[in-house]
């Protein structure tokens, strides 16, 4: 069940990446990213200068497997309109797409810890999830519902 949850939240996400992604270059979207963390992790600007050439490159390189992944999603599911796709072969692609995801990931945490401090860094990762979470809620045809409340 949890990983069902994962795999509902990757595609909601990459859903509303594309869809930000439509209207603004990947640049653009960075770029708001980036002003969001630095302001909700009150990131110091000598802190945000030795950061922001770490966190553009992991966006960057998420951005690329993204649009990899959607791209073989995409031709998977055209190639076999008439029939049912090899779930098998998608299967695997998002085995390794996670773990994929979660080695990156890995390397941005050992960058950024050697350039923030513990507590500032707790403070940058709930600054990316409440992005994430501003992305999800504000996806186009999903209804508004601003009384729910916000989790730490």
């Amino acid at each position: 069940m949890n990983t069902l949850k994962h795999l509902i939240l990757l595609v909601a996400f990459v859903a509303a990446t594309a869809t930000n992604a439509r209207n603004k270059c990947p640049e653009e979207f960075h770029e708001k990213k980036w002003h969001y963390l630095v302001e909700k992790a009150q990131l110091k600007q000598t802190e945000s200068d030795l950061v922001k050439p770490v966190f553009l490159d992991y966006e960057k390189n998420m951005w690329e497997r993204h649009e990899k992944n959607r791209q073989f999603f995409k031709s998977v599911m055209d190639k076999n309109k008439d029939g049912k796709p090899n779930f098998a072969e998608l299967n695997d692609r998002y085995a390794e797409e996670e773990l994929a995801h979660a080695q990156l990931f890995k390397n941005y945490h050992l960058r950024l810890r050697v350039l923030l401090p513990p507590e500032t860094l707790f403070r940058y990762y709930r600054a990316e999830r409440e992005f994430k979470r501003e992305l999800l809620r504000n996806m186009p045809g999903r209804p508004h519902s601003e009384n729910k409340p916000q989790q730490p």
